[in-house]
């Protein structure tokens, strides 16, 4: 059975490195920061190119932190794409803030600007950027947008880890970055965890007193904070992923041009889009289709594994009802639309295509 992502054989690749990683770690009796977590955070700054990097428990952990460190307060209003995973509007929510839900280009699923623009009123503070199935946002406009109107932007690089636009690194955009390191993004730990990035150093070091109970000294509690830390066990396989990262997102792209190649010539089929300047991690490979239940029908019959991301727009999710939003038709209709096939680094693209072909 093909899986959707295929972690089994990512660990069976870099078993030894990975066995003698965690043991390490476990020998140091160093299970909570320690050296691994510290050289982390300066291998992932050095990827990303920006001066601060901050680890902590989750990506949606980093999305609270973030909002926190940039002084969110109840009743600001922050746009967010409504074609998204959940976790950028419950954030916003949880702290007391407005989600206002903006629409999508149809193309690549990125976050509209002028639909962003078009939303902003006295109370916005800022926009959260997703950068959606691994390409990185259209930065420019957004940035063009923001400086205009006095707004922060908030990159969600959540799914977009080690991609690039016109040469800068996702999670080097905006205000300030996070990303997640979920086991089955394009860079997973074996359980929860994320990250932060920034340029700025007060807010690095607000980041890591709120994620420490609100102390940068022992004890001593400046803000309300939390407890939001990535383990030393985390760390360390992510220091050893790190380094295959980069081969295996050329394995991913690789994958997604064969299955652009196969669908392109599909009728009813649109592959993903990549915006001039961007590469993307592929951490999902997602087409539509104007017959959605014939293509699931199809790909269930041929024992592919497949995912719909996302099938409801957030502004019509029960916890989200209430709220003041305008109409996103784009973000309606490719949830109708959209799914996601097997790309990964240890996926066997020609393997689904072959099966796919006995129908196309």
């Amino acid at each position: 059975m093909i899986p959707f992502v295929n972690l089994s054989a990512q660990y069976k690749a870099h078993e030894t490195e990975l066995k003698s990683a965690i043991d390490r770690v476990l020998y140091s009796g160093a299970y909570i920061g320690g050296p691994d977590v510290s050289a982390l955070e300066e291998e992932l700054a050095h990827y990303v190119q920006v001066p601060y990097a901050i680890t902590c428990a989750s990506g949606t952990d980093a999305l609270f932190l973030a909002l926190e460190a940039l002084g969110l307060q109840p009743g600001d209003e922050v746009i967010v794409p409504d074609f998204s995973f959940i976790a950028p509007a419950e954030a916003v929510r949880s702290l007391g803030g407005m989600p206002v839900f903006c629409d999508i280009d149809p193309n690549t699923f990125l976050i509209d600007p002028s639909s962003v623009e078009s939303l902003i009123t006295s109370k916005t503070k800022g926009i959260i950027a997703v950068d959606l199935f691994g390409q990185c946002a259209p930065y420019e406009a957004l940035s063009q947008i923001s400086q205009k109107h006095h707004l922060w932007i908030l990159e969600d690089a959540a799914q977009s880890f080690g991609a690039t636009q016109n040469g800068k690194k996702a999670g080097s955009f905006g205000n300030m970055a996070i990303t997640s390191f979920y086991p089955t993004k394009p860079l997973g730990c074996f359980g929860d965890g994320g990250a932060l990035f920034t340029y700025s150093e007060k807010l690095a070091d607000r980041i890591r007193s709120l994620a420490n109970h609100g102390s940068s000294i022992r004890y001593y509690h400046e803000l309300i904070g939390r407890n939001s830390r990535l383990d030393s066990i985390q760390a360390a396989t992510l220091r050893i992923k790190l380094k295959y990262l980069d081969n295996e997102l050329s394995i991913r792209r690789e994958n997604a041009l064969q299955y652009n190649s196969f669908f392109s010539s599909i009728k009813d089929l649109s592959i993903p889009q990549i915006l001039s300047g961007n590469s993307s991690t592929y951490a999902q490979y997602t087409l539509r289709s104007s017959n959605r239940k014939q293509m699931e029908s199809i790909l269930k019959e041929c024992g592919i594994p497949y995912c719909i991301h996302y099938p409801k727009a957030l502004r019509k999710q029960p916890c989200f009802l209430g709220l003041s939003n305008p109409e996103n038709p784009s973000t309606d209709l490719v949830c109708k639309q959209v799914f996601s096939l097997p790309v990964c680094a240890f996926t066997d693209v020609s393997e689904v295509i072959q099966k796919l072909k006995t129908f196309f």
